[in-house]
């Protein structure tokens, strides 16, 4: 555990410990405490030590990417109830190349052609308005055109109903966009099984964005259960595989255009590891390089991201979910104590029954809580090591604490951090 003590401007500096990270210090970059949860600007989540060495492993030897592909297809596959499965570098990459596959199929000229889809047919998603979000980037970037149908939240005046989704497919429809992002009659959007159903009626394929769904680990096949024809995971976050890393499982045909679209193809037709797909008419030749060559994944991804899939299944996740219980009311405990003559904070502690993420927010009242509160954030990014803190409630004068990276030698200086960052005046 690093020892924090304050320097004579005021802020509070960590001694280095011979547990500090030699690389980092080398670098002179600065370590975090991670107590904002598994995001990708933090790095994602701790790898086991089995992953690291699957890793190192895979480095050591090469193979056909392609017949590495499929045998972790089959991992996937078996995982999560799908037809199929791939490895990308993760839930962005996915939700971009599932919907180039649902755009493309098997034609190669339409595979080469995006994102130019100008000139082609079916070429917009349908989202529910209340799912619009930053994230869907990913989709757009292929070059389709989201057509939004719904209301915005609920209550409202319209949530969207069955006959929107209904009314909305058409021609130009490659594909549905459906999110998972809390409970579907909360934010006034049809759930999963409606969606499907009526997508099915008419052809269409469903692509789901569960990046940050897991735990629980029933989510890995409840999607593609509820008859999603693709389903993003992000594979560095609960999973705890590399960072760049992630799942896309669904229908072996989409799965297929994905694998099409992913690999450079500078190869001979006569000797493409897949020339039997030309044989059989399946496509006319190989696609020279697909929208996904952008998102590469490495041997060693592939590899780490299945030891870590294999070890998320079988982890107990109970056991954890007590531990990670029992570090925020820690967590609450201490700050409650350092604060307790700090006016106008207080501290809440969220035991995670409900969303499996036990949390602790902080929370200031008052009229300048907002400002109070960035000042607190700004404070915490100056120290070193460095605190991250969940930023979703700012605008409200309050920011949260995840035990999910955190390490129990880690709570000693999370709370004496955070109490001096919101003591000072």
């Amino acid at each position: 555990m690093d020892t924090v003590t304050a320097s004579t401007s005021g802020a509070t500096h960590p001694t280095a410990s011979p547990g500090t990270p030699g690389l980092y210090a080398r670098l002179g970059v600065r370590r975090v405490i991670n107590a904002a949860g598994t995001l990708t600007r933090l790095g994602g989540s701790r790898m086991a030590p089995e992953v690291l060495a699957a890793m190192a492993e895979a480095s050591r030897a090469y193979v056909r990417m392609e017949d590495l592909q499929v045998a972790a297809g089959v991992v996937i596959a078996r995982v999560t109830g799908a037809e199929a499965g791939y490895v990308t570098s993760g839930a962005a990459a996915g939700l971009l190349l599932g919907t180039a596959a649902c755009v493309a199929g098997d034609d190669a000229t339409l595979m080469e052609t995006m994102p130019d889809l100008s000139a082609v047919t079916r070429n917009e998603v349908i989202v529910q308005r209340a799912h619009r979000n930053s994230y869907d980037h990913a989709v757009r970037g292929t070059g389709v055109r989201l057509i939004e149908i719904g209301g915005v939240g609920h209550p409202t005046p319209v949530p969207t109903r069955p006959f929107d989704l209904d009314r909305a497919i058409g021609p130009r429809t490659a594909a549905v966009l459906w999110v998972e992002m809390g409970d579907p009659e909360t934010l006034g959007v049809l759930s999963l099984p409606e969606t499907t159903a009526i997508a099915a009626r008419h052809g269409v394929p469903v692509i789901v964005d569960a990046a940050a769904s897991l735990p629980p680990v029933s989510n890995l096949r409840r999607f593609i259960e509820q008859g999603a024809s693709l389903v993003c995971f992000s594979g560095g976050k609960a999973i705890g595989g590399p960072q760049a890393s992630g799942i896309l499982a669904g229908r072996a045909d989409l799965i297929r255009s994905v694998a099409l679209q992913h690999q450079d193809m500078d190869v001979h037709p006569e000797t493409w590891t897949w020339r039997h797909l030309i044989a059989d008419g399946t496509v006319d030749g190989p696609p020279l390089q697909g929208i996904g060559r952008a998102c590469k994944v490495g041997r060693e991804e592939i590899a780490g991201l299945l030891v870590a899939l294999e070890r998320f299944v079988a982890r107990d996740h109970e056991t954890e979910f007590r531990s990670r219980q029992a570090m925020a009311s820690k967590i609450a405990e201490g700050l409650r104590h350092a604060l307790a003559s700090t006016g106008a904070v207080s501290i809440h502690l969220d035991d995670g029954v409900r969303n499996h993420r036990p949390s602790v927010t902080v929370a200031i009242d008052g009229p300048d809580a907002r400002a109070r509160v960035i000042t607190a954030v700004n404070r915490l990014g100056d120290t070193d090591p460095i605190v991250a803190v969940g930023q979703g409630g700012l605008d409200r004068g309050r920011f949260s604490l995840s035990p999910a990276c955190l390490d129990e030698t880690d709570v000693p200086d999370l709370v004496q951090l955070v109490a001096g960052a919101l003591n000072r005046p």
